[in-house]
């Protein structure tokens, strides 16, 4: 094509350059530890608990001790651990008021105490607890303050549900200039044919799609072994309740 040439771009090129970006993503840049963060999104009771509340996502029980290598790869590279729980703050008063319409409080169902991170992936005592009150981890808190103050310009996004409070957080990262990393492996959702359409899109357009291994290895120079018991990498336990 000479100087001055405009290219017609056809449907089918168009399509297909479309497919690639969703397949295989966009996302380019590097992964340093000493500039990342581990959000933990929502690894709570009710929805990981097995059985113990309507909103369980047994998805995110069976991914729960592959995350649980990753947390322990990050601590071991000096990674800050974040966690989020999505908690009736202020009497629910700070909630979007759309969420009110929306067919989540439709059972009778009530949590019998505060809302706590599931005990058996171990969070620690020096590893902040952020308590939100809708989908994403940055609206009404101090999650973008606390990052600024920790030096830190990249996310690696964890935790459930993939396309609700991940995928928001997720966004809502970009949105505020950081680098987001997502996990592929150690997110979860309510219906798992729901997970690949969530992460095409946010690889086309908003993050760095990885498995825990991938991370892990570009944090630490090593890796995650995901199964249970496993000798290589970062070892991970069986968690129960």
């Amino acid at each position: 094509m000479g100087m001055g040439e405009c290219m017609e771009y056809t449907e089918e090129w168009v399509t297909a350059r479309a497919r690639d970006a969703y397949a295989h993503g966009r996302a380019t840049f590097g992964i340093r530890a000493d500039r990342t963060a581990l959000l933990v999104i929502d690894m709570q009771d009710e929805f990981v608990r097995p059985g113990w509340s309507p909103y369980w996502v047994p998805a995110a029980t069976r991914m729960a001790p592959r995350l649980h290598g990753l947390v322990e790869a990050c601590r071991a590279a000096e990674v800050p651990v974040i966690w989020t729980i999505f908690d009736d703050t202020h009497l629910g008063l700070d909630r979007p008021r759309g969420l009110a319409d929306l067919p989540h409080g439709d059972t009778d169902w009530r949590r019998p105490g505060p809302a706590e991170v599931w005990a058996p992936l171990g969070r620690r005592p020096d590893e902040p607890v952020i308590r939100k009150p809708s989908y994403g981890a940055f609206y009404d808190t101090p999650l973008d303050t606390m990052l600024r103050n920790l030096g830190r310009d990249t996310v690696v996004v964890t935790g459930t549900l993939t396309n609700y409070c991940c995928g928001t957080t997720a966004r809502q990262a970009y949105e505020r200039g950081y680098q987001v990393v997502f996990g592929a492996d150690v997110t979860a959702t309510d219906d798992e044919s729901r997970q690949e359409p969530e992460l095409a899109v946010l690889r086309k357009g908003f993050a760095l799609v990885l498995t825990a291994e991938e991370i892990a290895a570009r944090l630490t120079g090593g890796g995650v072994d995901t199964s249970a018991g496993g000798s290589a990498g970062v070892g991970t336990p069986v968690l129960s309740a």
